[in-house]
């Protein structure tokens, strides 16, 4: 039985040559993997940063868990949107991702920084 969503998107367009599927693919498990890693540093900030005041450490722990969480739906609506642009033989829709994951790194390394400078 072959799922809703799954027989949706193979009912569009023409199935694109396999390297490229696999290459979205590749893309999509790339993202998971930094979000994933952006979750384990949330809950690293949250478990390790003992000595920083409480406000801190939750912004921090905040904000990367939040990153985390986003960038795992956004990975998933990138692939999806991929596989589709390529069974249409269309453009491949620009990646909105890159100043997600650049300002939330960059937000969450000042106030890494700020806490370091206050202690």
């Amino acid at each position: 039985m072959v799922p809703s969503w799954e027989r949706k998107l193979l009912s569009e367009g023409e199935a694109p040559d396999p390297r490229f599927t696999l290459a979205n693919e590749r893309t999509f498990l790339a993202w998971i993997r930094t979000s994933l890693g952006l979750v384990a540093g949330g809950i690293g900030a949250d478990a390790f940063l003992t000595d920083v005041p409480d406000l801190e450490r939750e912004l921090l722990s905040s904000l990367l868990l939040l990153m985390g969480g986003v960038l795992a739906v956004a990975a998933y609506r990138r692939w999806w949107a991929g596989e589709r642009a390529m069974r249409s033989n269309q453009p491949l829709p620009l990646l909105g991702l890159v100043g997600l994951i650049g300002y939330g790194v960059g937000l969450a390394a000042l106030v890494l920084i700020g806490t370091v400078l206050l202690r």
